[in-house]
C-alpha cells in the first residue's frame, strides 16, 4: 500500500505548494489536500508534476462546513450551491487529477429531519459519482466521530454501509478514517472487516490525541494486516497532527511501514 502525506496537516511549517516537494523528499508516495482551491489549479498541477507526486485525494468544496455550518451536500435548500460547487470541483480536478474526491456529508442542518438530509446527500453523491466517473476520478465519503464533531451525519461503518447502499453507484466507495473510528470506541480492525471490499481510501492518525503512529493506543500492525487481508491495496493517508517543529524529523514510523505486514 502507498502512503500519502496530508498536506493540510503535515509540513505546515512551509507554504502549501512547498509541502509537496518536502513530502517527496521525506519518502511519501503521494499527497492529499483537504481543500486546495485557494491555490490556482495550474500551479498545483505543475508542482505535483515537478515533484513527481500523485494527488491521492482532495475534498469537495464544503461551503460553511469548516466554519461550523452544515456544509452543502445534505441540505436541500443549498442545492444550487452544491451544483455550483460540483462544477468548480470538476474544473479543478480536471487539472490536478486526484485519484479520489471526498464529498463530506456535513452536519445535520437545523430544522431538517435526518432522513431528509440523508436523501439529499445520497442524491448529491450519486450526481457527483456520475460526473467524476467521466474523468476517471473516484468519489468517496467518510464517517467522522460525533465527539469531535457533534451533528455530523455519518459516524460509523454501519452508517457508511447504508449510505453506500442508498447511493448505489459503482464510482462511489467509503473513505475509512481510522482515527475517527477509534475516537468513538470502534475497533479499527472490526471497521476494516465490516467495510471489506467497499473502501476506496484510508486515512489514519493515532488515538487518543490524533498524533503520529505510536503516540497513542492503536495497533497499527494489526490494522495493516487487516487491510491487506480485506484486499485493500489503496492509499494510506497520513492525516495526523505532528509534534511542533520539522515534520520530517518526526517520521520514524514511516520506514517501518515499508515492510509488509506479517502474519
Amino acid at each position: 500500500m502507498k502512503i500519502s502525506a496530508n498536506l493540510t496537516m503535515l509540513f505546515t511549517e512551509r507554504p502549501l505548494l512547498e509541502r509537496i516537494v518536502a513530502a517527496a523528499a521525506a519518502g511519501f508516495d503521494g499527497v492529499e489536500i483537504q481543500f486546495p482551491y485557494e491555490v490556482p489549479a495550474l500551479r498545483l498541477r505543475d508542482e505535483l508534476a515537478r515533484a513527481g507526486m500523485p494527488l491521492a485525494l482532495m475534498n469537495f468544496p464544503g461551503g460553511d462546513f469548516i466554519a461550523g455550518g452544515p456544509g452543502l451536500a445534505a441540505v436541500p435548500a443549498r442545492q444550487a450551491a452544491f451544483d455550483q460547487a460540483l462544477q468548480e470541483a470538476l474544473t479543478y480536478a480536471a487539472m490536478v487529477r486526484p485519484q479520489f474526491i471526498n464529498v463530506l456529508p456535513g452536519r445535520l442542518a437545523e430544522g431538517l429531519e435526518r432522513e431528509q438530509a440523508l436523501g439529499t446527500l445520497s442524491d448529491n453523491i450519486r450526481k457527483a459519482a456520475e460526473a467524476f466517473q467521466a474523468l476517471g476520478i473516484g468519489v468517496v465519503s467518510e464517517a467522522i466521530n460525533p465527539i469531535d464533531m457533534p451533528g455530523f451525519l455519518i459516524n460509523t461503518p454501519e452508517h457508511l454501509q447504508a449510505l453506500l447502499a442508498q447511493v448505489d453507484h459503482d464510482n462511489f466507495q467509503a473513505q475509512l478514517d481510522i482515527y475517527h473510528m477509534a475516537r468513538q470506541g470502534i475497533d479499527p480492525v472490526e471497521a476494516v472487516e465490516a467495510l471489506a471490499g467497499k473502501v476506496g481510501h484510508v486515512q489514519f492518525a493515532d488515538c487518543p490525541g490524533r498524533g503520529a503512529p505510536g503516540s497513542g493506543n492503536i495497533d497499527f500492525a494489526a490494522l495493516r494486516l487487516a487491510l491487506e487481508n480485506s484486499g485493500y491495496r489503496g492509499w494510506l493517508g497520513a492525516e495526523y497532527r505532528p509534534e511542533e517543529g520539522d515534520t520530517r524529523a518526526r517520521l520514524g514510523w514511516l520506514n517501518a511501514w515499508r515492510a509488509p505486514a506479517i502474519n
